[in-house]
């Protein structure tokens, strides 16, 4: 079983002691979206990998105190003979099964007869080392669902079972809700497109899937649901038709699954983090009344918006860390890369503590 899952069972006890430290230096001087972060007991480094850095590929970045980070070099492009994907090679996470590494990405696919302007799907290539360079194990997609889809996270339960998680892309995805005929009322759109989270079971060899997709997470329909306002931002505030349930990554403690998620618009400033919960890897999935977790604070005194597209992962110090991209005044557009602590509380809250700026 992958070390990373072990270990995110037992560094919860350590969280639940006190709130972990704040780390130095956000944003990292990584520009990179979708961020995902391992640690390699072997080399002793932590591995950073994520959108961005090279044409048609991925770079990672390597460090060993979280702080400074050294470039690593292109771990996977698409010149190799199996590759199927054609460009917007997002969302990249890797891990390590049987001493070997296995990075799951989005791209675009070139089997598209019917000139498609979204027509992504979820890859695996594999590797002996986190540097790569990784070569995809299959000509063709991971399975097609028959709509575009982004966002590939990985979860392996107890008896080895192995489950991905993916977001259904919003293109040509209308979709009838409350907030979709109030903007409709309001002469912003005539129709809202919604991305939604699935969940289905992995075949052991990563050959493809077993069973069908199960919607896990969709935007609410109602404009009273508590996580209306927040998830729907993007069309109140008339920056594009479209509401994103994207970006999950799960993990379990105590007997709870935590699925966390991103909504908004990745390239704006509303783009922010909620969780949900449930007693199984495949839900049902319920929103916490404490969403959102992580969001802009440019409006309370400081300097960071689109804040989103997280994932999780444990410290040699033993404390788990919310690793996601966001933007500053000084940055821009690009997006960068910002760690900071996560703990669950006593009730079973989870926190992100940040996002926090530190020179």
């Amino acid at each position: 079983m992958n070390i990373r899952f072990l270990l995110i069972g037992f560094s919860f006890l350590f969280c639940l002691l006190g709130k972990a430290q704040e780390l130095p230096g956000n944003p990292l001087s990584v520009a990179l979206g979708d961020p995902y972060i391992i640690y390699d007991e072997q080399s002793d480094l932590y591995y950073l990998y994520g959108t961005g850095g090279t044409k048609n590929g991925f770079v990672v970045y390597s460090s060993k105190d979280l702080k400074d980070w050294k470039n690593e070099g292109v771990i996977y492009n698409n010149l190799q003979e199996k590759s199927w994907g054609t460009k917007d090679f997002w969302a990249p996470e890797v891990y390590k099964w049987d001493d070997k590494f296995y990075l799951f990405y989005s791209a675009h696919w070139k089997n598209n007869p019917n000139n498609e302007l979204e027509n992504y799907k979820i890859g695996v290539a594999v590797s002996d080392s986190p540097r790569g360079p990784f070569k995809d194990i299959s000509d063709k997609p991971l399975f097609d669902p028959g709509y575009p889809i982004i966002d590939a996270n990985v979860y392996v339960a107890e008896d080895g079972s192995k489950y991905l998680y993916y977001s259904r892309c919003c293109y040509k995805h209308p979709v009838k809700s409350e907030i979709a005929d109030w903007a409709k009322d309001k002469g912003l759109y005539d129709e809202i497109e919604e991305s939604w989270v699935y969940g289905i079971r992995l075949r052991s060899d990563l050959s493809g899937v077993i069973g069908e997709p199960r919607l896990l997470l969709r935007p609410p329909v109602s404009a009273s649901d508590k996580q209306a306002e927040w998830e729907s931002r993007s069309v109140t505030h008339g920056e594009i038709n479209r509401r994103w349930t994207e970006g999950s990554y799960l993990f379990k403690h105590n007997k709870q699954y935590y699925m966390m998620y991103s909504a908004n618009h990745y390239a704006g400033p509303y783009y922010a983090v909620g969780y949900a919960t449930s007693r199984s890897p495949l839900g049902p999935f319920i929103k916490s009344d404490h969403n959102p977790v992580l969001e802009k604070n440019n409006e309370k005194g400081g300097d960071v918006t689109g804040t989103g597209h997280n994932s999780v992962f444990v410290g040699k110090d033993g404390k788990m860390y919310c690793v996601y991209h966001g933007r500053t005044t000084k940055t821009g557009n690009e997006r960068v890369v910002f760690i900071d602590p996560l703990e669950i509380d006593s009730k079973g809250v989870l926190k992100v503590h940040g996002p926090t700026t530190i020179n």
